[in-house]
């Protein structure tokens, strides 16, 4: 006979009147189908999230880090680095590679020099190097990292946004926390209880780390106790910051207006997510922040009828603030 585990209550975990630290990946926004960059659409994106009172993060999944090659990357970070006076902000430090390649280190300290040497903290993207490894080599190449830079954010990946992604075991996040230059981890698997039994774990064992939410199909995971660095928030950093106001001083408005943003996310996020992207750059559009709603050539986009739906959402956004 078989025995399943109690379910899991995260009501004690709930954080009322709690500051929330968001970190909003920022969308890179194209002129046109072929890939031209609509840069100065990016630097009004970074300005207005800073103002926002968000830290960007560039060079993430948002800013399609697996599809722009060297050159843009190090314009992104060289662009960001002006806006924000190199600080205060994040960026995806990106390595490719292949099934059965090994650990890239070396290529992640050159990812990650280019960025902490702009101010800004390196966001290690997982590979399929790193996380084709055992837990053992897997801790041991994070390490490495940290001892390497004094200050990084960890990075686990649902398949579902990509295919070098993958949830690490318990253990294996509680060895990540006892790195202490990992100030942090973005948590993407989509599910709370993976989120819950983090935020548990990181209560327990250091509770000054920060599980920042990637799950944005439940952007509340902030009331119990998650901070966020989330590709939603960028569709609307004003109104995140808004509502996260509305928690940090107990209105009961942000509930409502938690529940369109997350309505927003369903349907932006919804299979496949990976063209979420598309959804960001039409309702960016919509907003009248972006001329164009083009997508990197390589990237999935939605259907033309998602541009309704997306305005309705709009307008009941704008009718609660």
């Amino acid at each position: 006979m078989t025995h399943q585990s109690p379910p899991l209550d995260p009501t004690h975990l709930l954080r009322p009147k709690r500051k929330v630290e968001g970190i909003s990946a920022i969308l890179l926004p194209f002129l046109d189908d072929a890939g031209t960059i609509d840069w100065p659409g990016f630097r009004a994106h970074v300005t207005r999230t800073l103002e926002a009172g968000l830290t960007p993060a560039v060079n993430m999944d948002t800013g399609y880090a697996n599809l722009i090659d060297d050159a843009t990357r190090t314009r992104v970070l060289d662009e960001t680095a002006a806006l924000t006076g190199n600080t205060n902000f994040a960026a995806g430090a990106f390595v490719a590679d292949h099934l059965g390649a090994p650990f890239a280190r070396d290529a992640y300290f050159q990812q990650i020099d280019a960025i902490s040497q702009r101010g800004g903290t390196p966001v290690i993207f997982q590979s399929f190097g790193l996380v084709e490894q055992s837990d053992d080599d897997l801790i041991t190449s994070y390490e490495h990292i940290g001892a390497h830079v004094d200050r990084f954010i960890a990075f686990e990946l649902g398949t579902m946004f990509a295919p070098f992604g993958r949830i690490y075991s318990l253990d294996a996040y509680r060895r990540l926390m006892n790195i202490k230059s990992c100030i942090g981890a973005k948590h993407s698997s989509l599910k709370r209880v993976d989120e819950w039994q983090r935020l548990i774990l990181r209560d327990e064992v250091r509770p000054d780390f920060r599980v920042y939410t990637g799950n944005d199909l439940a952007i509340d995971m902030i009331m119990y106790g998650s901070d966020y660095l989330l590709g939603l928030s960028s569709f609307a950093p004003d109104l995140f910051a808004i509502r996260d106001a509305y928690w940090e001083t107990g209105d009961a408005r942000f509930y409502e207006l938690n529940d369109t943003l997350q309505y927003l996310g369903a349907f932006a996020f919804r299979a496949p997510v990976p063209a979420y992207k598309h959804s960001a750059a039409m309702f960016l559009k919509l907003r009248g922040w972006i001329d164009h709603d083009a997508t990197h050539p390589d990237s999935l986009i939605r259907p033309e009828s998602d541009r309704a739906i997306l305005a309705a959402i709009l307008n009941r956004l704008e009718a609660q603030i």
